[in-house]
């Protein structure tokens, strides 16, 4: 049986000027009813403690075989997860980062799908 595919918003606080053009609730929508994944999710700051712990109890059951990440940077994304996917042993090349700041709600989704496209 194949695992999940599972997508994570992260969006700095909410309160980093740049998401300012995005509806960050609308991005979830759009990309939820594409059917893209096998769920979406939202959480403010995986970056800190408590975002490690999102991760680590996301992915410990084993069922999330792809993991998204639409937030910051790609490279900052994998040096800042890279505990959390060990301590699970999450395989680090199943994250596919996209970095999304500054971007409209349109152009985060389709920068997402297009993501999801690429790495199916």
């Amino acid at each position: 049986m194949a695992g999940k595919k599972g997508f994570v918003l992260c969006v700095c606080q909410g309160t980093c000027p740049s998401f300012t053009e995005m509806n960050i609730f609308g991005v979830l929508s759009d990309v939820r009813r594409a059917k893209i994944f096998d769920y979406v999710c939202l959480h403010p700051q995986l970056c800190v403690g408590d975002g490690e712990e999102f991760l680590k109890v996301l992915l410990s059951g084993g069922e999330t075989q792809k993991l998204y990440v639409a937030a910051c940077d790609p490279q900052m994304q994998c040096k800042m997860f890279r505990d959390a996917f060990e301590a699970v042993g999450f395989d680090k090349a199943k994250h596919f980062a996209l970095d999304i700041r500054n971007k409209t709600t349109e152009e985060a989704v389709e920068a997402i799908k297009k993501l999801a496209e690429e790495n199916p």
